[in-house]
């Protein structure tokens, strides 16, 4: 099954859960298009920098290893000499450029950001729809729903509180140098 696939099944699942909860409709909307649409959101972000990230790492690695065998290498023949010192510089430069790619977008950082606020807003929700953990005291979907609606702002306040100081800190760094 792709990950498209299981974005649908998730947004499915959650989306007849939300149907099925005993809510106002304004409510209800609320869930889908705030809580429903920030974990599929999150989750697709932290899909795609998750590719991004172990694709950048998988290239400086293993084309960082290739670098020194290459480097190694001993041949005497001028016209092979001469195409084994392109090929090695061709090499270093795109390990140089994944990791400089890495460092200047952060995809590993982003990544883990995302999965964390993706996972919390799932945690938060799932608690709600059982009426468990913070919700357990409350004899309804109706009377945990305000509790609920403000922990989803507070953690999605949180996500973007982080996100802020991320590039206030990268600005900050920037400007040092």
């Amino acid at each position: 099954m792709t990950k498209k696939a299981d974005n649908r099944r998730l947004e499915d699942e959650l989306d007849s859960l939300i149907d099925a909860l005993p809510l106002a409709d304004l409510e209800k909307r609320f869930l889908r298009s705030r809580w429903l649409d920030q974990v599929l959101w999150l989750e697709g972000r932290a899909r795609v920098d998750q590719q991004r990230y172990y694709a950048l790492r998988l290239v400086t690695i293993v084309a960082g290893v290739v670098v020194p065998a290459l480097v190694s290498l001993n041949v005497r023949k001028e016209s092979v000499a001469s195409t084994l010192a392109w090929t090695t510089f061709a090499v270093s430069l795109i390990v140089a450029i994944a990791a400089a790619l890495e460092e200047f977008f952060h995809y590993g950082e982003r990544w883990r950001n995302y999965r964390r606020s993706a996972e919390a807003l799932k945690a938060q929700g799932w608690q709600f729809l059982q009426l468990a953990g913070p919700y357990a005291s409350f004899g309804s979907h109706a009377e945990a729903y305000p509790v609920f609606a403000a922990q989803v702002e507070a953690l999605l306040q949180r996500d973007v509180d982080v996100y802020i100081t991320q590039v206030v800190q990268e600005q900050r760094k920037k400007e040092r140098q």
